[in-house]
């Protein structure tokens, strides 16, 4: 077998959490609220406040804005924020039939209004021509519907700091909550009337300094799960590697978080299902958003990727609900690549099968699967179907087989069934595999460390290999980009990686690569197998 075609590449669990995770030293999440939160898989983000008339990047706009733009945005902006096609009741029936069991809305985003009638301040839904409770009713509308109710909170304040007299800015420790008079108690005031007034919160996300607040969150309500200010929460983007543990990944439909009526570039319904996919495969949740219209409507090309995605989870939810990784979230067999989850408590593995090009209806494909083996009595299925009927063709049976072989287990299956009138649906096709179990054990390196030699100049990286997957010798060595200049969640730009060594046995392995001081690096460590590629990691190096 060619090794190009027959590489997969999954990561390794570590205890270590993306480079945005806060220290877990006083987490206050029970494990079995963190079980649940794993177990529904996809939420709903909520972007909306009262600059998304302009259709503005939401809050930050006020960062570096004139006296002039902020007196008008304080104080002119609420006069004319009038929802008037706001129906949360549409927006839970559509994100129940997505798939979503858990939504997080912006109760107050940096630029401090409260989408809820506050007595705290004056900028809120109490000083807009709408004045209904906009948090309120969205909370009671998705409960209804089963949908677990959530809040995202910013402990900044930018209409605080104006008042002060101090420039709007984050993210520097003069304008930490603790570090502005009065905007920790602010803060305090703001989430006892979001915790005592709506009845139980199920998460809540703080975009900002967390200390303080997440204690007064799990105070007040003991069963609150807190993500970003406990949990890793990578932001627009799906991590490389698996990490250990609850994390949660959010990610916009389009460019920006809150409504952009122009200049915007939606992803795909099946990009968005890709990112699901991929998501659960890595052991995270997918934090997907939306961002309405100044008069309370969905956007139509968020409705239409919502209903794509309900469509894709009416067939295969089994595939996102109360999973876990399996030995590795993905292979990579010539075009095609398939991503896994391994059910919870049971020996089943999903498979979505994402060829280059989509699966035709009607199809026979074969398909090797190097990380499974199948157990006397187990069977393969494709999720959605019985395997009996292809619509107008009485001669075909398209029964799923399959055989278990030294190489791994083939299984020879046909999209059957019509989701489209034109049998052109782009989407992955699931196996459903029960009865599975692992066909080799996972290679395993450790985190990535750096040092920088100053007498040389040069950043040397450093890791370990842990075991040697019953092989003879593999490759090990690391990879590196600059994320220099961008936000800590921020990604751009692709790996460069080392020359990879061999190794015939466990233990350190080092490469030295050419940074200078003032990078900003992100790296990790890379073991490939004949059938695969691991990674550690993520880890940030500030080069000084």
């Amino acid at each position: 077998m060619r090794l190009l075609t027959a590489l997969a590449t999954f990561s390794i669990a570590l205890s270590a959490q993306t480079n945005n995770a806060p220290t877990m030293a006083g987490n206050g999440n029970k494990p079995e609220r963190m079980e649940w939160f794993r177990d529904v898989g996809f939420g709903l983000f909520i972007h909306w406040s009262v600059d998304s008339q302009l259709g503005s990047v939401i809050s930050h706009s006020l960062a570096g804005a004139s006296k002039d733009y902020r007196d008008r945005y304080f104080g002119e902006l609420p006069k004319t924020f009038n929802p008037r096609k706001y129906n949360p009741t549409d927006w839970a029936a559509l994100a129940k039939l997505a798939g979503i069991k858990y939504v997080v809305f912006t109760t107050k985003h940096h630029n401090g209004f409260t989408m809820y009638p506050s007595k705290t301040t004056e900028f809120g839904l109490q000083s807009t021509p709408f004045k209904r409770d906009i948090n309120g009713e969205l909370v009671a509308a998705f409960r209804e519907q089963g949908i677990a109710p959530g809040y995202y909170f910013s402990p900044d304040d930018f209409l605080h700091l104006h008042k002060l007299g101090r420039k709007i800015q984050r993210n520097i420790p003069e304008v930490a909550p603790a570090a502005v008079p009065g905007l920790m108690d602010l803060d305090k005031a703001q989430l006892r009337e979001l915790l005592g007034n709506y009845g139980p919160i199920d998460v809540i996300f703080f975009d900002g300094p967390a200390e303080g607040l997440r204690e007064l969150a799990w105070e007040m309500q003991p069963n609150i799960v807190v993500t970003r200010g406990a949990i890793a929460t990578p932001e627009q983007y799906v991590p490389g590697s698996r990490i250990e543990g609850p994390w949660e990944s959010c990610i916009t439909m389009g460019t920006q978080w809150q409504y952009k009526p122009t200049n915007d570039v939606y992803k795909s319904g099946t990009e968005l299902i890709g990112l699901l996919i991929e998501t659960r495969a890595k052991g995270g949740n997918l934090l997907l958003n939306v961002g309405p219209k100044p008069d309370g409507e969905l956007p139509i090309e968020q409705e239409e990727r919502l209903r794509e995605i309900a469509l894709w989870m009416f067939v295969n939810q089994e595939m996102v609900y109360g999973v876990r990784p399996w030995i590795v979230p993905s292979e990579k067999n010539g075009n095609e690549t398939y991503w896994f989850t391994k059910k919870k408590d049971a020996d089943v593995v999903y498979v979505a099968v994402r060829p280059n090009e989509r699966w035709k209806y009607g199809e026979w494909k074969d398909i090797l699967l190097r990380s499974v083996k199948l157990a006397p009595g187990g069977k393969v299925e494709v999720l959605g179907q019985n395997d009996e009927v292809l619509e107008y063709q009485p001669k075909v049976v398209p029964k799923t087989t399959w055989t278990q072989g030294a190489d791994g287990l083939r299984v020879r299956a046909m999209r059957a069934q019509r989701l489209y009138n034109d049998r052109k649906w782009p989407n992955p096709v699931v196996l459903k595999i029960t009865g599975a179990q692992a066909a080799f054990a996972a290679p395993e390196v450790s985190e990535a460390k750096w040092r920088w030699d100053a007498a040389r100049k040069v950043a040397v990286l450093e890791a370990e290999l842990k075991n040697m997957s019953n092989q003879g010798a593999l490759e090990v060595g690391f990879e590196y980009r600059s994320v220099k200049g961008l936000d800590l969640t921020e990604r751009a730009g692709n790996f460069t990686r080392t020359a990879l060594v061999r190794r015939t046995v466990t233990g350190r392995f080092t490469a030295e690569v050419a940074w200078k001081p003032g990078d900003v690096m992100e790296f990790r460590a890379v073991v490939r197998h004949p059938l695969l590629e691991a990674f550690s990691i993520e880890q940030r190096a500030d080069v000084k």
